[in-house]
């Protein structure tokens, strides 16, 4: 019997791939996507809400949103996040899972802050070659565009760009393919997944200390 789960969503190409993984596991029923949300933006992809919630919509699942503030102290984070995760256990549910690919350390955060509120950490994509996982999403027909680059790894024209071979191939070689070392960061318009895309078209482009960011508005 499939056990419900609940997704950590960042609107992200890993949590679209992280998707597209567990839905063909008979192990796993998706039930529902959880984003936090900095004074109404995902953290670091700076995407706002309102396409959170039309991914939301295009996968089908209920969104539940963490508002926090910005800037947010860990203790005050964990504390709104606690309340979602101690509401998702009252529900029955046992399991989020997270698209993180090979950080030990932030893998080991996650289990132990999961486990004070009774709940299990599931890691779809642990493990895996990002080379080959970045190849395996576009050959899966992912289509992403980059919201965030860190300005002193990758050139800041790159924000705005669509994730596809012709970036890859634009990748210094030291910069991991899946930006797992927080290099890059994206916004998932279409996997097959999705019941329909999210157009988007960018806008305007900002720094903000070392990382560029573009604004993203529905096409």
């Amino acid at each position: 019997m499939s056990r419900p789960i609940v997704l950590s969503w960042s609107t992200g190409k890993d949590s679209a791939w992280m998707l597209h993984q567990l839905n063909r596991d008979p192990a796993w029923r998706p039930v529902g996507l959880l984003s936090c949300l900095h004074a109404g933006e995902v953290t670091m992809h700076r995407v706002g809400s309102g396409l959170v919630a039309a991914q939301a919509r295009a996968v089908g699942l209920p969104l539940q949103t963490v508002s926090l503030p910005w800037p947010c102290s860990n203790i005050e984070y964990e504390a709104r996040l606690g309340e979602a995760l101690a509401a998702l256990a009252d529900a029955g549910i046992g399991h989020v899972a997270f698209g993180d690919l090979h950080l030990g350390d932030i893998r080991d955060y996650r289990e132990s802050l999961l486990a004070r509120h009774g709940l299990e950490a599931v890691f779809p994509l642990w493990g895996q070659d990002t080379a080959t996982l970045a190849r395996e999403m576009l050959a899966g027909g992912l289509q992403a565009r980059v919201v965030c680059v860190d300005g002193a790894r990758l050139a800041p024209a790159l924000v705005g760009r669509r994730f596809d071979a012709d970036f890859l191939a634009e990748l210094p070689a030291e910069i991991d393919p899946c930006g797992e070392f927080g290099e890059f960061h994206t916004f998932t318009e279409y996997v097959e997944d999705f019941r329909e895309p999210v157009r988007v078209r960018a806008g305007e482009t900002w720094q903000d200390g070392l990382f560029h960011h573009v604004r993203l508005s529905a096409a």
